[in-house]
């Protein structure tokens, strides 16, 4: 088995996902290196190890899990907590809104 470097070494070329993630192999999405150069040094890694770690993300997450998680809480889980805390939020502001423009009580 022969080590090629131009094959090894070269990801394929980077895809613009958003503003500021790309992707170079399929199902890898990683911050533009651009925005971090500044702050991180930035590796190379060859192809086979790219994609071995993201082949063992699962596996990795699961021991984590089992290791340290009282709890494993979804995504899904997540943004609907903050929804119903922002319809809560925005429920309080209006009651709170509407009891302001209401006009004081005058005794009679």
């Amino acid at each position: 088995m022969a080590f090629r470097y131009e094959e090894q070494m070269q990801p394929p070329e980077p895809r613009r996902v958003t503003d500021v993630a790309i992707t170079t192999h399929e199902h890898v999405f990683e911050v533009d290196p651009r925005l971090m150069e500044r702050w991180v040094l930035q590796q190379t890694f060859p192809n086979w190890d790219s994609l071995r770690i993201m082949n063992a993300r699962g596996d990795h997450l699961a021991w984590m899990h089992a290791h340290f998680a009282k709890s494993v809480v979804t995504g899904s889980d997540l943004l609907a907590e903050v929804d119903a805390e922002a319809t809560a939020r925005s429920a309080q502001a209006g009651s709170a809104a509407a009891s302001v423009n209401e006009a004081p009580e005058t005794p009679t």
